[in-house]
């Protein structure tokens, strides 16, 4: 058996796909489960008010392929934030945070990115800052009742952006529920941002880090950088992960329309697994 899973960002195929269609491909490219996103669009909010009919098939095509979805990335927050000022917007973030919490007890799904900002395309304020955090509470009670697990994604804000900014909020809540689930690219670009290192920001999230991002970025840029045309130290940042606890990871990139982009499913799985297998090794050996 594997000491960790490694995972696929459901972005990185063809949105046409059916769900069979993605669950198969992803098995058959060698992932062990399937990070689902819940975005700010329309299109993926509404999978968050399916009827429970739609949920019920849902789980059979998951039961049927033998692959799980097992984490979500729940980044609708950037548009309908819990923080914001409009008290009308942040009542529906909530219920999107409610919703996303139902629907991932029903399918199985074990962990929840959070976007980690109060607000995005709003100026950050002391109301929203505060708005922010009494719905985090709210928030991470859901979770508990449900044993789902939050974790705070860092993001390309200065509101968030370093494991050890989102550690404060973690240990402010102090709940087991909520914790950190970092994105390696975008805190790379933080740590050159404001020159910290980015192993000793990682090791801050010690014990409280339940899932990683394997993400490339550059200074400046946040997406779509293909792996090893981008600064992140991929094999540095999976070994420090591991030391901190970290077994559980997806990696994040895009489908661009490339025609050859099973084959890059495989590369980066194949690229990803090479260096937790090392440090796998690593650890057992000494």
């Amino acid at each position: 058996m594997k000491k960790y899973t490694l995972g696929l960002y459901e972005k990185a195929m063809p949105p046409e796909l059916t769900w069979k269609e993605k669950l198969m491909t992803a098995k058959a490219a060698g992932y062990d489960f399937l990070e689902i996103s819940i975005d700010e669009t329309d299109e993926k909010i509404s999978r968050l008010y399916m009827s429970r009919e739609e949920l019920i098939r849902l789980k059979q095509i998951i039961d049927e392929a033998g692959f799980p979805i097992g984490t979500m990335c729940l980044s609708a927050h950037r548009r309908y934030p819990i923080g914001s000022s409009d008290e009308k917007t942040a009542a529906y973030g909530m219920e999107i945070m409610e919703r996303a919490v139902s629907f991932a007890e029903t399918l199985g799904i074990r962990i929840i990115q959070l976007a980690g900002y109060d607000v995005y395309y709003e100026e950050s304020t002391p109301l929203t800052v505060r708005r922010f955090g009494e719905n985090l509470e709210r928030a991470a009670e859901m979770a508990a009742r449900a044993g789902i697990m939050l974790g705070f994604e860092t993001m390309e804000t200065d509101f968030m952006n370093t494991v050890g900014k989102a550690v404060d909020y973690v240990r402010a809540m102090n709940s087991p529920y909520l914790n950190v689930y970092p994105d390696v690219g975008n805190i790379t670009n933080a740590a050159c941002k404001y020159s910290i290192d980015v192993a000793e920001d990682i090791k801050k999230g010690n014990g409280r880090i339940v899932a990683a991002h394997l993400k490339e970025t550059r200074p400046g840029v946040f997406r779509e950088v293909p792996f090893g045309e981008g600064h992140v130290d991929f094999e540095r940042v999976i070994n420090v992960m591991w030391k901190v606890g970290v077994r559980r990871y997806v990696v994040e990139f895009w489908y661009v329309g490339n025609s050859d982009w099973k084959d890059i499913l495989v590369l980066n799985r194949r690229k990803m697994e090479r260096m937790l297998a090392k440090t796998a090794k690593q650890t057992e050996y000494g």
